[in-house]
């Protein structure tokens, strides 16, 4: 009989080695490595029980009945509302406001509707305390301090809940691994108890996972295929607003975005976005230039700066917050070809206002014109509203929803709009540009 094989496991990132060491060679911790026997890939066994196949013909067709929070914002990122039995996962950096909104959440959840809260991380008097300070009536919430998955739904399977927040999966640990808890095997084991608790209870879970400062979650990146909801909860540090973003969404969209801004009593919801990232209260400046961009369904109308200095050093800098910076090298290569407009003497700076990360390409003629703007010292009408591709070529593409970008522009008291394409809106005077030098040449009249 052959002797089994051994290996060493780190509990920590599951990197396997032959040798033990006393430092894991992939993830660096030091005496993590625990020895454990090899899976011997089975040859022979017995043969297992055929599955049964389904036809989708045959099955009900009834509608999901989502648990809808009644706050536009929350319900569009998520589809429409919670869906019962997902398994949901909401990423974000340490102190942004995760516990903040998923307990708003359960506080926005029909009254009938049981809601358990399991921690790891507080206790039942801290939690309290910040649902004093959110004014959240304690008695929605059934509280769990407990760190064991397994202990949570033993809890919970005689009289499954509508919602489980886990407060958060890295404090979990399971006794199905191996180690400590926020280790690679311990998340992935705990988030799996939790999946197939979900599926069967039809209860839904919303795990919440910290996001390291390279802006990935900590530890559990891997469980994303796992789960079938992905949110994240971004901000720009300099602002006091927070953006809840899907980057997966089994059950609706991931190009919708929720809007809100972080009060003494919690997040409040922005029904206006627009009012954040324009702001007509300052006096109008060179380089400064407004632009809509579509976040899922809804216009955005942002504010694109750029500021143009003569260079120090030999190479001229090019520097954007908000704008891929390799989008901003390729406008400023076509502006040099295609409209003779020499920067290789001037660094550029640029700045989409709002701290709104942008990649819609239908920034680049906005991008351009505030970049003439300023080199020339000329001023924009800040009722100009300014949306185009533009190509390697020089031209100026035509951009896809179009008319609900310029219908956004009307509404909020704009009377010019440089497009690539004829709309009739009465009220607005459109411009159609073709290039870059006829965009150059409609600002300058």
């Amino acid at each position: 009989m052959p002797k089994p094989q051994t290996v060493f496991t780190c509990t920590k990132c599951d990197a396997q080695s032959h040798k033990w060491s006393g430092r894991c060679l992939a993830c660096g911790t030091w005496g993590s490595l625990i020895e454990s026997a090899a899976q011997q890939r089975q040859t022979a066994g017995p043969a297992s029980a055929p599955a049964k196949i389904l036809s989708l013909t045959d099955l009900e067709q009834s509608p999901i009945e989502r648990l809808s929070t009644g706050l536009i914002e929350i319900d569009r990122v998520f589809g429409g509302g919670l869906v019962p039995g997902s398994l949901i996962l909401l990423g974000g950096e340490p102190g942004i406001g995760k516990s903040t909104i998923v307990a708003q959440i359960a506080q926005l959840l029909p009254p009938d509707k049981k809601i358990i809260y399991a921690s790891g991380e507080e206790s039942v008097q801290q939690i309290s305390l910040r649902l004093a300070r959110l004014n959240i009536t304690a008695d929605r919430l059934a509280f769990i301090a407990d760190n064991e998955v397994g202990a949570i739904i033993a809890a919970l399977k005689p009289n499954p809940p509508a919602l489980l927040i886990i407060d958060s999966i890295q404090t979990l640990r399971s006794d199905l691994e191996p180690g400590s808890a926020g280790g690679l095997a311990q998340v992935r084991a705990a988030t799996g108890q939790l999946l197939e608790f979900a599926k069967s209870s039809q209860t839904a879970v919303i795990i919440i996972g910290h996001v390291t400062k390279d802006g990935t979650l900590a530890g559990p990146k891997t469980l994303e295929h796992l789960v079938d909801t992905v949110i994240y909860l971004e901000t720009d540090q300099s602002q006091n607003y927070r953006l809840l973003r899907a980057s997966k969404n089994r059950f609706g969209s991931i190009n919708e975005i929720g809007v809100f801004e972080m009060t003494a009593t919690g997040l409040l919801a922005v029904s206006n976005p627009t009012s954040i990232f324009l702001d007509h209260g300052h006096a109008p400046a060179s380089g400064s230039v407004i632009s809509a961009v579509m976040e899922g369904t809804r216009p955005f109308l942002i504010e694109v700066q750029a500021l143009t200095a003569k260079t120090v050093f030999g190479y001229p800098q090019r520097r954007a917050a908000g704008l891929d910076a390799n989008r901003l090298q390729i406008l400023t290569a076509v502006m040099g070809k295609r409209a003779k407009i020499n920067l290789g003497t001037h660094d550029i700076i640029l700045n989409i206002v709002g701290g709104l990360k942008i990649t819609d390409p239908s920034l680049d003629l906005a991008v351009c014109l505030a970049i003439a703007s300023s080199l020339g010292e000329q001023l924009i009408d800040h009722h100009t509203l300014v949306l185009g591709e533009v190509g390697l070529g020089g031209e100026v593409r035509a951009v896809p929803q179009l008319e609900t970008r310029l219908r956004e522009a009307l509404k909020l008291g704009f009377t010019q709009a440089i497009v690539p394409k004829a709309v009739t809106l009465p009220g607005l005077e459109i411009v159609v540009v073709k290039n870059l030098t006829e965009s150059l040449e409609a600002i300058k009249k």
